[in-house]
């Protein structure tokens, strides 16, 4: 059953956050039993990490990639989608990499305005099912981030978003770049694609918070790999995650 835990209890959480999931700790490095590793394949079977928050999800006829960033190329792209227009979720040298005439990018309006091509602006709470792919618009912002007092990195108001799409059955929910917001309590997802680097984003403890709230089937770090981030920050919420958590290997 999916947790509701109340917003002022999520920030006590945040500051006891080390201590909590280090109890529960070892859930994530844990041998799995058969049954839960065969679900857990056929989950992430699909899913391929690029490095950073880029990710290639191959559905049924559909090729959708996120947020990609130095990636080498790959098959063409029906969907892009980029959750807002930071250089290293924005690129537009790599979008040309895989972008076909027939492809549509589904981004916020700041970064629409760095591509050509079909595009799709969309905003937090918006709900739309393109290529016969179901997408949701969740918010993604910092709560404890700050480029400087006051400022965060990024701000609620410019309505980045994440992605919680449905492919194959299977519901991935991409987080972009976020703390733990209490919009988190009302994420249903079977595939938590999460930020765990810092300074940024989540850390990786902040993060195992987020994979206790949101209660997904599996959890996969992201925004690390690309030089921002170590893929030991992954390492450490793999070990802290109260929901099995998998690294995938970079391609």
């Amino acid at each position: 059953m999916k947790r509701h835990t109340k917003w002022n209890d999520i920030q006590t959480a945040l500051g006891v956050v080390a201590a909590c999931v280090l109890a529960a700790g070892t859930v994530g490095n844990a041998a799995e039993p058969s049954d839960t590793a065969a679900e857990i394949s056929r989950l992430t079977a699909n899913i391929h990490w690029l490095g950073h928050d880029g990710f290639r999800i191959d559905g049924d006829g559909v090729v959708i990639y996120t947020d990609p960033y130095k990636i080498s190329g790959g098959p063409k792209a029906d969907l892009i989608l980029i959750t807002h227009d930071h250089a290293d979720h924005a690129s537009p040298e790599d979008v040309a990499k895989i972008q076909q005439e027939s492809t549509l990018i589904v981004t916020v309006s700041a970064a629409a305005k760095k591509f050509s091509g079909h595009i799709q602006i969309v905003k937090p709470g918006d709900r739309i099912t393109v290529k016969g792919v179901p997408i949701e618009m969740v918010p993604a912002y910092n709560i404890n981030k700050f480029r400087s007092p006051g400022v965060p990195f990024h701000p609620r108001e410019a309505g980045y978003v994440g992605f919680v799409m449905t492919v194959n059955g299977v519901r991935i929910y991409h987080a972009g770049d976020t703390d733990v917001i209490p919009e988190m309590q009302h994420i249903s997802c079977d595939v938590a694609l999460l930020p765990v680097s810092g300074i940024y984003v989540m850390t990786a403890e902040e993060a195992a918070e987020a994979a206790r709230i949101l209660h997904p089937k599996v959890a996969i770090p992201m925004h690390v790999g690309k030089g921002i981030g170590s893929l030991e920050d992954a390492q450490r919420f793999k070990k802290l995650s109260p929901v099995p958590a998998v690294i995938l290997p970079m391609e």
